[in-house]
């Protein structure tokens, strides 16, 4: 079985989907099977990564009501060099998922249940989750084996990691124990800012060798991949941005 990743901190705009779409491609790229899931409504990745995603007819709401059409949420993106590369994508409904899941029955493993399916055919499944610590993001650390927490290299880096490193020591003590933390990413770093290099030793002594060595900068490049659907590695591969998200897949096949 290959490692399940989820991409988790329930700030907004500290890289999750941007370290999802890149390190799924990356990880391609090193031609490790590899599935990326988009578990947020706003389907961020899913657009980041060439797929429309008002034309899909089955998503990642398939997979957390465990509907007979799972089978049918992965597609493919038309970039080069991504056939080592599946995704799930996501859309606007998949907000009613968190609604009609408050009445059933162990709702948190709901995931996990669809991800028995596929978690034997793939090197890495890769989970894209929202800015919340809500259903969705519960699901995804339930049926996940790993986590990555993005850090941004900004004021507030640390605000409400606390209660992020609550919610996963209670999901390893209650629903998944053999939850394992592998890693802190810093992301948005300025080498040219005071506040860039004091924030990466906080974190850094906060986390140890749990922090990665690869560091996303803040980069033009990587902004504007999106807006063209592509990747960071198929938009410019020779960007600073390019090379560190080949260097944390390097990190994270050796972890």
């Amino acid at each position: 079985m290959g490692k399940i990743i989820t991409i988790v901190n329930q700030k907004g705009g500290v890289g999750k989907t941007t370290t999802t779409v890149n390190l799924s491609a990356a990880l391609a790229f090193a031609e490790k099977k590899t599935l990326m899931i988009d578990l947020d409504p706003q389907g961020n990745a899913t657009s980041g990564i060439g797929i429309d995603r008002d034309k899909l007819q089955f998503t990642s709401y398939d997979l957390m009501l465990n509907t007979p059409n799972i089978s049918q949420t992965i597609v493919k993106s038309n970039l080069e060099k991504l056939e080592s590369l599946d995704i799930i994508g996501s859309n606007r409904h998949l907000v009613g998922s968190e609604v009609e899941l408050v009445n059933e029955m162990a709702r948190e493993h709901k995931l996990k249940k669809s991800l028995a399916i596929f978690k034997d055919k793939y090197d890495y499944i890769l989970i894209d989750c929202p800015p919340s610590l809500g259903m969705l993001t519960l699901n995804a650390l339930t049926a996940c084996t790993d986590v990555i927490i993005p850090i941004q290299c900004e004021y507030y880096a640390l605000e409400g990691l606390s209660h992020l490193l609550f919610t996963i020591h209670k999901v390893q003590n209650s629903l998944n124990p053999h939850l394992n933390i592998m890693g802190v990413l810093l992301t948005m770093y300025d080498q040219r800012l005071n506040l860039s290099h004091q924030v990466a030793l906080e974190v850094t002594r906060y986390f140890n060798e749990k922090v990665f060595k690869a560091i996303i900068p803040r980069n033009v490049r990587l902004s504007e991949a999106p807006s063209h659907g592509k990747t960071i590695m198929h938009y410019d591969l020779m960007s600073s941005g390019s090379q560190n998200y080949l260097a944390l897949a390097k990190e994270v096949i050796g972890r």
